[in-house]
């Protein structure tokens, strides 16, 4: 109680004081440690002693909440594979998939030449479906309670039980003549099996349990020479977008409100991945100084809390977003309550390595 006293007197003065310590307060940002996430609210005294006492948070959000009361689709064991999501799996043919899931609600060109087509409603029931040329299922991927297996992994399973059904994951993948070291944080597994990879992703932050599940054809994935793909504009606005719908998928998990996306932001986002790819450089403070708030006052974007999130190396959008999560401070920017907007932005460095940049932002 003392404390929180002690904090409310230093907060009264400096809002008294405010306009002799605002101007060098934004002077001194940029000098923070440098990290890959960052947030602030200027109509916020809580949070402006937050961006000045790092340890101080304030922070709308409760990690490890569970989703909202809602009826589960009825998921039915697989019938070909190991496993299926929502019903679905490698092989199924677009109409069978569509009787299931329904009309799309986005095509977006993904890292293996195809398109991430998503299913969901107001991201609840959220699926990525690939389709070959002859509309077969080639991928799949959810971060939803819509797994089904023939031997009880599902989500929420935890690590320990994954291995014991599965074996020790993969730890290198041959691409072309070159031999790839795979994850080596654990955060998440690679397996190869029915003719396929199939990576599960783990969440750090709910005792390293199943948060997602990726299901590529063997054939698929062996197509692919590198693990990065040559960039083009279609798969930089593929990865933009993917990463915007995976971040609603995971708020919706959470029983939070789905984000906007803000075309403006996007283009400050694109900016600065375009900065970092082409000067080799990772970080929020761009090499003229300038805060990520600075850049968004430049391109006239109105916000009263703001945050960023940057991500550089993943094989994909769904790689960035499930290490984003697993770093707590991505994970509250991700999960925060007050922010109503998002923009992302992708560019890649002349090694076709992306830089992901995510905007989130509240103006009102």
């Amino acid at each position: 109680m003392k404390r929180l006293l002690f904090l409310v007197v230093i907060g009264l003065i400096a809002y008294g004081s405010r306009s002799l310590w605002l101007d060098s307060a934004k002077e001194a940002l940029p000098s923070l440690p440098d990290t890959s996430e960052i947030n602030l609210s200027l109509d916020s005294l809580t949070s402006y002693i937050d961006s000045l006492f790092s340890d101080v948070q304030n922070r709308s959000i409760q990690i490890g909440e569970q989703p909202p009361n809602r009826e589960l689709p009825e998921l039915t064991e697989p019938e070909d594979q190991l496993f299926s999501i929502l019903n679905t799996e490698l092989g199924d043919t677009r109409s069978d998939v569509e009787d299931e899931l329904g009309e799309p609600n986005r095509s977006s060109e993904n890292e293996y030449g195809l398109d991430w087509v998503t299913y969901h409603e107001d991201y609840h029931d959220f699926v990525m479906v690939a389709y070959d040329q002859e509309d077969r299922v080639r991928g799949l991927y959810t971060n939803q309670n819509l797994i089904s297996s023939t031997n009880e992994i599902a989500y929420g399973s935890d690590q320990h039980f994954v291995r014991e059904q599965l074996g020790e994951p993969e730890t290198s993948m041959r691409k072309g003549r070159f031999q790839y070291e795979m994850n080596q944080d654990e955060e998440y597994d690679l397996f190869q099996i029915d003719n396929s990879y199939v990576t599960i992703f783990y969440d750090e932050h709910q005792d390293t349990t199943v948060t997602a599940i990726q299901v590529i054809d063997y054939d698929l994935e062996q197509g692919k020479n590198d693990l990065y793909t040559e960039p083009s504009e279609e798969l930089k606005e593929g990865f933009e977008y993917q990463l915007f719908d995976l971040t609603n998928a995971s708020r919706v998990n959470h029983d939070l409100s789905v984000l906007t996306w803000d075309e403006d932001v996007r283009e400050t986002a694109r900016d600065h991945s375009v900065d970092m790819a082409d000067n080799g450089y990772f970080g929020h403070t761009n090499l003229e100084g300038q805060s990520p708030f600075d850049r968004m006052q430049q391109d006239d974007i109105r916000f009263t809390t703001a945050g960023e999130n940057l991500a550089y190396g993943q094989f994909s959008s769904i790689y960035a977003h499930e290490g984003l999560m697993n770093s707590l401070g991505h994970r509250e920017n991700i999960l925060q309550g007050a922010f109503l907007h998002l923009g992302v932005g992708v560019a890649f460095n002349d090694q076709s390595q992306p830089f992901y940049t995510e905007k989130f932002f509240s103006n009102s």
